[in-house]
């Protein structure tokens, strides 16, 4: 069995998210990164190859020329998968032609800047034969998959409330007027899309609530803020939901919440008892009951009392602590796995293009919502 050959568009020196990829994709032995169009600029995308010792002739100028100069090359030397690590605007552009190029994708979420550019993969994605996964990472985490278990068995009964929250404080001031790289592209529509907060890590939020109860939200009443004077998408914001199971829920999203880091939190509560998961305490899942005393279950390897799904995403013995790399690592693997067996589509515990496809819905809705005098605005896919 040989490594996946792997591509990279995005991702050169001083950019966050590839170099996470990267180390991401490396964690199992799965992938050997071959070639990339790493930035636009010649001498950092230079660089980065140089940095990770991939020859200067795989270092291409552009993502054209990188699908362009693989497709020539002999089927067992070219890349089989293409990781998509750019800002929003250049998502769909590059995730279409490599899917029509025959290459497997894994890509950044959002999926792309609006739902309906975001649909017109829908064919191709058919057409391709190919597979497409989609980088939300929390669903990687070990204990989110044993909390999506104690819903589905009916640990928890029927499901009532859920409150899904993540705030950060890193835009708290107009980084973007400093030229702070990521600031920048983050809050530009033309790059972004319609949405700045709810469309960074909002989404991720909605993306936890549909997974973890396993149940669509129907209807949402959203309120968008910008607080920082000047900036030109939202910065924070909150919904209260309608979820097709009955259940009522909060979502809440800020990124000008000062001090916070990186809070992404659920709690699920239906008749019978409730869950909490802390993404900066990921390796715990705390588990109430009307008539048990609380308990807290731990990852790890052969950890007893987890599902099959969490053990099989745990790597080491409870007590060595996984985070954030490892989560995405697991996806990546499992994206690996998917390639070999030869599946279409979607692979196996990895969200691909329905989850995008959700994501890109709820940013619509969202918007819709905010500029209508209607309380509840439906969310249709």
């Amino acid at each position: 069995m040989q490594k996946i050959r792997l591509g990279m568009v995005g991702g050169g020196q001083g950019a966050f998210i590839g170099a996470v990829h990267r180390a991401a994709a490396g964690l199992d032995g799965q992938y050997d990164l071959v070639a990339g169009a790493f930035s636009r600029n010649p001498e950092n995308n230079l660089a980065t190859a140089n940095q990770l010792c991939i020859s200067e002739d795989r270092a291409y100028s552009s993502w054209e020329a990188l699908i362009e100069g693989e497709l020539k090359l002999p089927e067992e030397q070219r890349v089989q998968a293409i990781a998509v690590v750019t800002p929003n605007h250049l998502h769909v552009p590059v995730t279409k032609a490599a899917l029509e190029a025959g290459f497997n994708v894994f890509c950044e979420k959002p999926l792309a800047i609006n739902l309906e550019e975001a649909q017109s993969l829908e064919s191709v994605l058919a057409d391709s034969g190919a597979l497409l996964g989609l980088a939300h990472t929390y669903i990687g985490y070990p204990m989110v998959w044993q909390a999506r278990h104690l819903v589905a068995t009916g640990e928890l009964g029927t499901i009532r409330k859920v409150y899904v929250e993540y705030p950060q404080g890193w835009l708290s001031n107009n980084l973007e007027a400093d030229d702070n790289k990521q600031a920048s592209w983050r809050t530009d529509p033309a790059q972004s899309g319609g949405s700045g907060c709810m469309g960074d890590i909002g989404t991720h939020a909605f993306n936890m609530a549909e997974f973890v109860t396993g149940s669509k939200v129907t209807h949402l009443c959203a309120d968008l803020h910008t607080h920082i004077p000047g900036r030109r998408l939202d910065d924070d914001g909150a919904a209260f939901l309608k979820f097709d199971n009955n259940a009522s829920g909060v979502l809440i999203a800020s990124q000008v919440a000062a001090g916070e880091e990186n809070g992404l939190k659920i709690r699920v509560y239906g008749d019978k008892g409730g869950l909490e998961w802390f993404q900066m305490r990921p390796d715990s899942l705390i588990v109430r009951s009307l008539d048990k005393p609380m308990t807290i279950l731990r990852g790890g390897q052969g950890q007893p009392g987890l599902c099959e799904e969490a053990l099989k995403r745990c790597r080491i013995p409870v007590g060595h602590p996984e985070g954030y790399l490892e989560a995405m690592g697991n996806l990546y693997t499992l994206f690996a796995q998917a390639i070999r067996s030869g599946q279409q589509g979607a692979a196996d515990g990895v969200p691909g293009l329905a989850e995008g496809l959700r994501g890109m819905a709820f940013i619509a809705t969202m918007l819709e919502s905010q500029n209508s005098d209607q309380k509840w605005t439906a969310l249709t896919l």
